[in-house]
């Protein structure tokens, strides 16, 4: 397994074991359903609640560095801390999920991907669709001039057109405010072709 990925499984079960809500997103998600790339820190979304950080703490023993009072923060303002896994250096960013209904059907529309190969392990990843939109959104923030998130939607289209469901991704677009760059990608890449009521 690509070491950015083992890294971020191990950040995951943790929270498996905790019953907290998560999936992959960011790079390692479109890569799971693009154009795989390198990349040397990991996305994942969990919905940790405040009742949960010491036994969080707790699990990650040793081997991570972890602020307390981060973690704390990024819960009451629905944001973001980061852990660092001493072995490697890696980061992990771990973002408590917003109170949009985009972020409640991430959850919901999760696939279980199979990560490794050669153990058949498994992982929850944004699906196609939401990888899409949050892609967007980040390249919005990031004044759209990121090329690599660009190409990053392009892939994850291109590679998945026949399975896309437009409808959902112009609705959680719309949410968002990115519906327009959705359309925009929508013209610099191959539209989806199934049919939005299927």
């Amino acid at each position: 397994m690509d070491e950015t990925l083992h890294v971020a499984l191990e950040a995951g079960r943790i929270f498996t074991r905790l019953e907290v809500k998560w999936l992959l997103g960011g790079s390692l998600a479109s890569s799971a359903h693009g154009i795989p790339r390198a990349t040397f820190d990991a996305d994942l979304l969990a919905d940790l609640r405040t009742n949960q950080i010491k036994p969080f703490l707790r699990d990650l023993g040793d081997r991570w560095y972890a602020d307390e009072e981060a973690i704390r923060d990024a819960i009451t303002h629905r944001s973001s801390f980061n852990l660092i896994h001493f072995e490697t250096a890696l980061k992990v960013d771990v973002f408590i999920p917003k109170l949009r209904q985009f972020e409640r059907m991430e959850f919901a529309r999760a696939q279980p991907v199979v990560v490794s190969e050669e153990t058949g392990e498994t992982a929850p990843v944004c699906c196609p669709e939401d990888i899409v939109v949050a892609k967007l959104e980040w390249f919005r923030s990031g004044g759209q001039i990121s090329e690599r998130q660009w190409a990053d939607v392009l892939g994850v289209m291109r590679l998945n057109r026949e399975r896309l469901d437009a409808e959902v991704m112009r609705t959680s677009a719309t949410e968002l405010g990115v519906l327009d760059l959705l359309e925009e990608a929508f013209r610099d890449g191959d539209p989806p072709i199934k049919p939005s009521n299927g």
